[in-house]
């Protein structure tokens, strides 16, 4: 998918947490493939290779706080949800997903949590 110092970068361009994930990766040198997670959300195909990469539970891909998993009614969904159909659903709605997502094809971080972000890409 990358090289090392090449990141793709799943994100929302309003969103300050994505801007600020954004600025620091391109402070420490990487070069991103940015895409707006809105417009043109992960594919099943993709998610199935980065959720198994980030680590984490397919529940924590989830934007628990956001407007879409509300208005879905999500909350109560989710325990009798194939992870099939968690996928199909992430992939659905872009704004279902935590960000921002980013790799470089073989290591895969979910949000812009520290000190998971900075150790992921090299304690920035």
């Amino acid at each position: 998918m990358t090289t090392e110092t090449n990141l793709k970068i799943y994100h929302l361009p309003t969103c300050s947490t994505c801007k600020l994930a954004i600025k620091t990766l391109k402070q420490h040198g990487y070069t991103l493939d940015d895409q707006d997670i809105r417009e043109q959300p992960p594919t099943v195909e993709e998610l199935s290779k980065l959720i198994p990469l980030s680590g984490l539970p397919i529940g924590k891909w989830f934007n628990t706080s956001g407007d879409a998993y509300r208005e879905l009614g999500l909350k109560d969904k989710m325990k009798t949800m194939s992870e099939a159909d968690k996928i199909a659903l992430l992939s659905s709605n872009g704004m279902l997903i935590k960000r921002p997502v980013v790799s470089n094809g073989s290591r895969v971080t979910v949000g812009h949590r520290e000190p998971d972000f900075g150790s992921a890409w090299g304690q920035l």
